[in-house]
């Protein structure tokens, strides 16, 4: 199906439900980095894991991120004005500022406790920026890391240490997403009897159970529903599916670009 075909489709439809996947945190752009690789495993020596969205954002910043950001923004204009949710599995910061969106995996944009106590979530502070942006330049010029940079204050509970709030920590603390995922499964709810289209951007198979397999359930109990899904290699739809959507073997990057 042509593009300007799945655009009027978009435009008809009463809602739109769109995903964005692992290929929006840059990593076909990063994986070409040897700094970025050399960092990568600096960080997971020395048990920093929880800091691979913040060093991933780093470097892109480094290369210069035009691609992934103009496809945000491209994305963004196509959902103006459509009652939309964005689901996503990226975990770089910019992806939850396409309209209205939840982020299930996390970001660097909240703190919470290395050991996950609840109810502990708080906001990265300038002082905390600053302070991984020095730690990331050194581990850029090659500098391996001993042991993770502090972030200011320490948990109210235990007295433990702060961690940027994302997958990646060992104790992830999933209260930084839940109230905005229960609203998104409240506007799921009010799709059933509408016109709705189906998104699906960069969804790999790492986190199936956030997008893929609720994105085709939602589309396939919707009669009205379409589903476009678009990655450059697990692109096909299901069996069930095939008659109401497409599949395009593209980047989602470059496929927004064309629009």
């Amino acid at each position: 199906m042509r593009n300007d075909e799945i655009l009027e489709k978009l435009r008809q439809a009463d809602m739109v439900l769109a995903g964005l996947g692992e290929e929006f945190d840059g990593g076909s752009f990063l994986r070409r980095d040897e700094k970025y690789v050399s960092g990568c495993e600096g960080l997971k020596s020395a048990g920093c894991h929880w800091l691979m969205p913040a060093w991933s954002e780093f470097c892109l910043e480094k290369q210069g991120r035009t691609d992934l950001d103009s496809a945000l923004e491209k994305l963004s204009d196509i959902l103006q004005g459509k009652n939309h949710f964005v689901v996503s599995v990226s975990t770089d910061s910019k992806a939850g500022t396409v309209g209205r969106a939840v982020m299930a995996c996390g970001s660097s944009r909240q703190k919470q406790c290395i050991a996950g106590c609840k109810e502990t979530l708080l906001p990265v502070s300038e002082q905390d920026k600053a302070e991984l942006a020095l730690f990331f330049e050194a581990l850029y010029a090659g500098e391996m890391p001993k042991e993770a940079p502090a972030l200011q204050g320490g948990c109210p509970v235990c007295g433990g240490a702060l961690i940027l709030n994302n997958v990646y920590a060992e104790n992830y603390n999933e209260e930084g997403y839940l109230e905005q995922w229960r609203l998104y499964m409240k506007w799921l709810q009010g799709t059933l009897n509408h016109k709705l289209f189906v998104l699906e951007l960069g969804v790999g198979m790492r986190f199936p159970s956030v997008i893929r397999w609720p994105f085709e359930k939602a589309a396939f109990f919707n009669r009205e529903a379409y589903f476009c899904r678009i990655h450059e290699k697990l692109y096909q739809l299901t069996k069930e599916l095939s008659e109401k959507g497409c599949g395009i073997s593209k980047k989602a990057i470059d496929w927004l670009a064309e629009l």
